[in-house]
């Protein structure tokens, strides 16, 4: 392959992102042994603004409400249950990819301290808003 040819490098350059992609998924989706119990993790972003960080779970088909969020040892824990909706039960599955399941995810946070905790869902993610804590002076 001539490396001077656009089409070329773009053509290995999309192989070798999608390759990536597959791995990361693969690798946020495996499910791993915790409190001897089966979970899957999901993955996670953190984002830090001027006055709060931002932690967005991806966690499709689960109810917001129904994942339990708490901050332990400086690190945001999301736990929950994703389970197939009734009407799935029984339906001939031809592809499951997206993991069924107790879930659990330990996000480290930036060092800080935070006066408040909101969570929200969107677009299949739980959304959670740490406030930070100024000192005054």
């Amino acid at each position: 392959m001539k490396r001077d040819d656009p089409q070329d490098w773009m053509w290995s350059e999309s192989v070798a992102l999608i390759a990536r992609a597959e791995r990361l998924h693969g690798r946020f989706f495996q499910p791993r042994q915790a409190s001897r119990q089966q979970v899957w993790e999901p993955p996670a972003d953190v984002l830090e603004l001027e006055t709060e960080v931002l932690i967005l779970v991806a966690l499709p088909g689960v109810d917001a409400d129904r994942a339990e969020t708490t901050i332990e040892d400086g690190a945001l824990v999301v736990v929950g249950r994703r389970v197939l909706p009734p009407e799935l039960q029984t339906a001939v599955i031809h592809r499951l990819e997206l993991p069924q399941g107790r879930f659990e995810r330990r996000v480290p946070l930036p060092p800080g301290r935070y006066s408040s905790v909101r969570r929200s869902a969107a677009n299949g993610c739980l959304i959670v808003s740490l406030q930070k804590m100024f000192r005054d002076g």
